[in-house]
């Protein structure tokens, strides 16, 4: 119950400082007292359901945000028909490399719950630092993951620009992999753009070394398929 309690106030503190929010900011907002958010924030004492939701509410966030489930313990996908690369998982990793920056960009999925048969709710959190607080993210998008015969496809929205969509597209999911490539679809604010470009899903952490990067590039290969068939490809 202890590593529960910390791991929630881990999330609290996250995304109260994602959203540039004091203790005292906090404390009028759901009419706690400042030392009481801090020893949520700690694990000290456990956050009681009304104030779990209160908290959600004050942080502009969905309650599953602020939920832990140890990966280790509990997998929500563990249907026989569920593709083998998601089979018996409930976390997964991604990445995309950023020309602009020229630097790798991180992702972290979190599978909530299945809301219907082979229909999951999903939070990806996007551009971090520190996987132990993968929640205090550049972009956290919200949406739905889904299974077909031959795809697996995830729609998802901006958590704080309901505005920018985005969806990813990952073939072969059914064939038993520690790693997929799959199409990242959205926008670029920097500059507003549509963007498409390959996105590597893997269900361990990979090392982010010059291998990762020349994978993740769009190499000359890639850009003779396009030619090709006048599309972006991932194959």
């Amino acid at each position: 119950m202890a590593e529960i309690s910390i791991e929630i106030g881990k999330r609290i503190r996250n995304f109260r400082k994602k959203r540039n929010l004091t203790l005292d900011e906090m404390s009028n907002i759901i009419c706690k007292s400042k030392s009481t958010i801090s020893k949520y924030e700690k694990g000290e004492i456990a956050v009681d359901i009304e104030t779990l939701y209160e908290l959600a509410d004050a942080l502009h966030i969905h309650v599953e945000q602020l939920l832990y489930c140890n990966p280790k313990k509990i997998s929500y996908l563990t249907s026989t028909s569920c593709p083998a690369f998601f089979n018996g998982i409930s976390q997964f990793f991604s990445y995309v490399f950023d020309g602009r920056t020229n630097q790798i960009i991180r992702c972290v999925f979190d599978l909530l719950s299945e809301v219907e048969h082979n229909r999951y709710k999903i939070i990806m959190y996007m551009n971090f630092s520190d996987y132990n607080h993968y929640q205090h993210c550049e972009n956290t998008y919200c949406g739905y993951i889904e299974h077909y015969d031959a795809v697996t496809n995830i729609e998802l929205t901006n958590q704080y620009m309901p505005m920018e969509k985005a969806s990813v597209q990952i073939l072969a999911s059914h064939l038993d992999s520690d790693t997929k490539w799959g199409l990242w679809n959205g926008l670029s604010s920097r500059p507003m753009m549509p963007i498409a470009t390959k996105m590597l899903f893997s269900k361990i952490l990979l090392k982010e070394d010059a291998m990762l990067v020349k994978q993740l590039k769009i190499s000359k290969e890639d850009i003779r398929l396009f030619r090709l068939y006048n599309m972006l490809s991932v194959t």
